[in-house]
């Protein structure tokens, strides 16, 4: 059972607008959340937050004095911030604007207007997030999982640890690219990979085809989290060897039943 339901989440609403301001809020009491505080910049937010860590801080991109990624920038380089889930809700399309976000890792990016199931499914995945139920596996004992993290960024390597944590796997290994994972793969065997794609040394289709050809590896399972749209890049990762492929953002629902599937299988 999750550890807490939708009604009881604590949520930081960061919006300029006012009208804006009370239609989310409008939408959140549809789902029984009635605890929700409010801000219209960037800095009054951090304040509260300092405060008053909430559950989920759900806002708009662009902010009176900082814009969502300076936002969740400064959070996630927070000892304290960090594990905080974040939502944004923003009219902006841009690959370059939101890749970012999306790299620090966001429980959803919904557009305005948003439908109202998937700010629904926000908040479940929020209430995933937040879930810390051991992952049951078949074939293995979750705390005895050996499972390598490669990612060049820190804050999501950190944020996949935190999910991994989240479900009992108790032992990590970090790595920032596709070489210092070689160099950690050398050491020790682990089983399961969870790596990016786009890292710079060797990124990660590069390090599946080592894994296996040179390695001769073909049944550690590997776990691609990418925020990757190219066909034809994705397609080639595909092609090389990937166990599964999950887009970011990604909810700790859909890593479960990944995991389930490509340990289990």
């Amino acid at each position: 059972m999750p550890s807490i339901n939708i009604s009881e989440l604590a949520i930081l609403l960061i919006e300029p607008s006012t009208m804006q301001r009370k239609i989310i809020q409008s939408h959140l009491q549809e789902e029984g959340v009635n605890n929700v505080e409010g801000a219209s910049t960037g800095e009054e937010a951090l304040k509260f937050m300092k405060q008053y860590p909430p559950d989920l801080v759900i806002s708009a991109m662009y902010l009176p004095d900082m814009s969502a990624t300076d936002l969740i920038t400064t959070m996630r380089n927070s000892d304290t911030l960090q594990d905080i889930n974040f939502m944004l809700v923003s009219s902006e399309t841009r690959f370059k604007a939101l890749d970012p976000i999306r790299q620090a890792g966001v429980t959803a990016i919904l557009p305005k207007p948003f439908d109202h199931q998937d700010l629904k499914n926000a908040l479940i995945t929020t209430v995933d997030y937040l879930d810390t139920n051991e992952l049951e596996l078949e074939n293995y004992e979750v705390t005895e999982l050996q499972v390598l993290v490669v990612d060049d960024s820190l804050t999501a390597r950190n944020q996949i640890k935190r999910i991994l944590t989240n479900m009992g796997i108790q032992y990590l290994t970090l790595a920032k690219n596709g070489l210092e994972a070689i160099d950690k793969l050398r050491e020790t065997h682990f089983d399961l990979i969870v790596t990016d794609l786009n890292m710079p040394e060797m990124d990660g289709l590069e390090l599946i085809e080592y894994i296996r050809k040179d390695m001769n590896d073909s049944f550690i399972p590997i776990l691609m989290v990418s925020s990757e749209n190219d066909e034809t890049r994705l397609s080639n990762v595909q092609q090389a060897g990937v166990s599964a492929i999950c887009d970011k953002p990604f909810d700790p629902h859909s890593i479960r039943t990944i995991l389930r599937r490509i340990l289990d299988e």
